[in-house]
């Protein structure tokens, strides 16, 4: 077959790569200037190593990103550490990644930390039954199961920063999912994400795959011979006829790209909710967290003005940055949150006086440069019962297939759920041309 895919991502990449090995014509339409999506990166001078515009680390659990890291032949180049994540508690930051940790965290009786602990227990190595935690609200499971107290300090706020005003209506399922996979051994890529899409891109590419960057996709439609055709933005040459299209863009997206799709398709897919990301991030002269804490949660009832601090070179060392100390100050808010409008200069100005938080000696003039980055489809909201509203990869029109971060539930969005997704749905396809339907 000769197959189309919007969007270059891990998806988009991981299902390329399959396809082309199973002797099908892959081409892509990338909107951006390189590989990798929401985990590409960029290199400032003096750098050795690109640095992710959003957060992104593995998990030593990653087996799907372990598995195409060892077909492509760079496993050695998968790097683990095991930074220090920490959350804030009445103006401190506690360690809360280990059992050790959580014994010792002063914001817990003895008491409180008995309920806790067993739920973490069950859900960590008794239970894989997602299917019966999503009839609840992560927000009533954790209180009933965990404790109040347990909820209201570790969980709630967590919840309330992910979410926002969905808190209390996102699924246990999710939150499952996220303590059943997660370790506290976290990976990159030595010369950072970009590198490992950069080498999966020239895979591609040398299996006979064709990558277009800056390619906007305007419209994509099913012909009467039962092809498809799609439209790009500026384009003025044609383009040919695809037996298959694979979409890794946003639901939204996908609703406005295929207008043909049937009524019922449509409104799954605009039902949908999500968040976007808004990511600034600071060069420093010096190290900020004087402890060497990697990551940071923080509650916006402290007054934050993001979720999460990243401490990035105190997992990967500065030495690759030209010695500059990296820093991330991000979030999870709704598109029309007023941080999408707000001018660089001011979301800039907005982020830096809370940087003093992690250090008292903290002073502007530490600071070398910044970056500002945003992404209105960035974090899906399961809701209760999410499994049951997702559209599925394989629409209702022959040979059109989506492929989103909203699909690989009830685990979270990441490189390795999404190289998962995207090698599913390449079976589809082939599947598709093996038996004639598409």
């Amino acid at each position: 077959m000769n197959v189309a895919i919007i969007g270059a991502g891990a998806t988009g990449l991981a299902a390329a790569y399959d396809l082309l090995r199973a002797g099908h014509r892959v081409t892509i339409f990338e909107l951006g200037e390189q590989p990798g999506g929401l985990a590409a990166g960029f290199k400032a001078p003096g750098w050795a190593w690109s640095l992710e515009k959003f957060y992104h680390h593995w998990f030593a659990s990653d087996a799907d990103l372990l598995r195409l890291a060892d077909e492509l032949g760079v496993r050695d180049r998968v790097i683990f550490r095991r930074p220090i994540t920490v959350s804030y508690w009445e103006g401190r930051f506690y360690p809360l990644d280990s059992p050790l940790a959580v014994l010792a965290f002063p914001g817990l009786s003895p008491i409180e930390k008995l309920p806790f602990g067993l739920a973490l227990v069950y859900l960590k190595y008794l239970t894989r039954d997602w299917r019966a935690l999503e009839r609840y609200t992560a927000h009533a499971w954790s209180a009933r199961w965990m404790g109040r107290r347990a909820y209201e300090v570790i969980w709630q706020p967590l919840l309330e920063g992910k979410f926002g005003e969905y808190y209390t209506q996102v699924n246990m399922a999710w939150l499952w999912a996220r303590i059943k996979a997660r370790t506290p051994r976290l990976g990159t890529f030595v010369g950072g994400f970009q590198a490992f899409f950069d080498v999966l891109a020239a895979r591609i590419c040398a299996l006979g795959g064709v990558i277009h960057y800056r390619a906007r996709v305007e419209r994509l439609w099913r012909e009467d011979d039962g092809r498809w055709s799609l439209r790009l933005a500026a384009s003025t040459g044609d383009l040919p006829r695809f037996d298959a299209v694979l979409s890794t863009v946003s639901p939204r997206a996908m609703a406005r790209l295929a207008p043909q799709l049937p009524a019922d398709y449509l409104a799954a897919l605009n039902a949908l909710r999500s968040l976007g990301a808004v990511m600034v991030i600071f060069a420093l002269d010096r190290q900020l967290d004087a402890q060497g804490y990697y990551w940071h949660n923080l509650p916006k009832r402290a007054g934050f003005p993001y979720l999460a601090m990243c401490e990035h070179t105190n997992f990967v060392p500065a030495a690759h940055f030209g010695g500059q100390h990296l820093v991330y100050c991000g979030d999870y808010l709704p598109p029309d949150h007023p941080y999408f409008s707000m001018s660089e200069e001011e979301l800039r100005a907005h982020f830096l006086p809370s940087l003093r938080r992690f250090n008292p000696r903290f002073e502007p003039a530490w600071v070398q440069a910044a970056w500002v980055f945003r992404e209105p489809y960035a974090q899906p909201v399961p809701f209760v019962n999410h499994s049951r509203h997702i559209p599925a990869t394989r629409t209702p029109l022959p040979g059109l297939f989506f492929a989103s971060m909203s699909q690989v539930y009830p685990w979270d969005r990441g490189t390795n759920y999404a190289i998962r997704l995207g090698r599913e749905v390449a079976a589809q396809i082939a599947g598709s041309a093996q038996d004639g339907t598409r």
